[in-house]
């Protein structure tokens, strides 16, 4: 079993949410809340307002997620979904724990403000003007901003 850091569509209360529940794709549980450790730029982006993680470390803000175990099947599916290497990358980057209810892999639960690592999905190519676009702590699809996420299923 592998943890994930989710950030945005995936998140409780989001429209991608529902994946994270289907055990067709796998299971994941739920650890923590948590926030990068390191700042980085989360834009809303595309003709479908897609929440981007852009991969450059030290600017945007410290990012707002949820931390979820995952095993294999799970965590193929999220590759897949998140269309590695082409689109998105998975890679590590450390986490402050805000909220936990779950344990880590050596079944040591979590403790809040503790550091954890956990594979987050960011982008691989961006449009030049991205970086400048706003940016956001925390994402939600419903949020002031006016953005909200077109779903897969609704797109042309």
């Amino acid at each position: 079993m592998g943890h994930i850091f989710v950030y945005g569509t995936l998140k409780k209360s989001q429209p991608n949410y529902f994946r994270m529940l289907d055990r067709n794709n796998g299971k994941a549980e739920f650890l923590a809340s948590a926030l990068t450790t390191e700042k980085y730029p989360l834009v809303i982006a595309s003709k479908y307002n897609v929440p981007f993680l852009l991969n450059i470390p030290g600017q945007g803000h410290r990012i707002h997620g949820e931390i979820y175990k995952v095993d294999e099947k799970m965590l193929k599916f999220l590759d897949a979904f998140e269309k590695v290497p082409s689109i998105y990358q998975r890679t590590l980057v450390n986490l402050q724990v805000k909220e936990c209810v779950g344990q880590n892999e050596g079944g040591q639960a979590l403790s809040p403000g503790s550091i954890t690592e956990a594979f987050v999905y960011s982008t691989t190519t961006y449009e030049s003007n991205w970086p400048s676009l706003p940016s956001y702590e925390s994402y939600d699809s419903y949020g002031d901003h006016g953005l909200q996420y077109v779903t897969r299923e609704g797109r042309d």
